[in-house]
């Protein structure tokens, strides 16, 4: 079974009298431990699907199976909850807790599952040193540079264990140097933890760094290429 099964879906918006077709009878599926990159121009729908993916929006029409469970039936409360335990989220902005220590933001996640805080601090130190930050611990994220920074964002992403990240232009705010550090990253995670990652940019050379890349234009994927091994 597909870790992620997406079927025909569409996304309409309404503004005002005139109604945009975001994304127009979408499949893909996505199996447990692929590096997927979604790539295509702005208005593409890129961004779009990753956010129904993300349980962060709900399509117009079709059908989304997440680790087996239909999330068409979902609550509020229910989706917040998947996103909690089954998905991991990076952003080009980092969404870091400013005036805040980087080991206080890799805990927070945690802090909606009600886990003991003695397990959160052992848990956020493992994370952080997985993306090469121990000794960091401490610093406020204001003392970070902007790829230490992104690390913590990781840290955070997997230190609920969950079993796929998504990665909305994680280096988009990077250099050259910085964003390369932090792909290779993702790289190692997903060699090494099995970690499902699907990750959006409009960048070819970090396209690169996965193994199957997925283009949009005007709502459709327009191909769908795996790397030969």
């Amino acid at each position: 079974m597909a870790l992620i099964a997406a079927r025909d879906i569409t996304k309409t918006y309404h503004l005002g009298d005139v109604e945009v077709n975001a994304l127009r009878s979408v499949s893909a599926n996505i199996e447990r431990g692929e590096f997927l990159s979604i790539m295509g121009q702005s208005g593409s729908g890129k961004s779009t699907f990753m956010n129904i993916l993300g349980c962060l929006d709900k399509p117009t029409a079709g059908s989304y199976m997440l680790d087996g469970m239909d999330i068409a039936k979902l609550d509020r409360d229910e989706l917040a909850d998947i996103r909690n335990r089954k998905i991991g989220f990076v952003f080009q902005g980092f969404n870091l807790l400013s005036r805040t220590s980087a080991i206080e933001n890799v805990e927070l996640p945690m802090l909606y599952n009600g886990m003991p805080a003695k397990e959160r601090r052992l848990r956020a130190m493992e994370a952080l040193k997985v993306v090469g930050l121990s000794g960091r611990e401490n610093h406020y994220t204001n003392q970070l540079s902007g790829g230490q920074q992104q690390r913590v964002a990781i840290a955070r992403a997997i230190v609920n264990q969950a079993p796929i990240i998504f990665a909305d232009e994680p280096t988009g705010n990077l250099d050259t140097r910085t964003s390369a550090e932090v792909m290779e990253l993702f790289v190692k995670l997903n060699a090494e933890s099995n970690i499902t990652i699907v990750l959006v940019t409009h960048e070819p050379d970090i396209a690169a760094y996965s193994k199957r890349v997925l283009r949009f234009l005007d709502g459709v994927i327009i191909s769908d290429e795996t790397k030969a091994l």
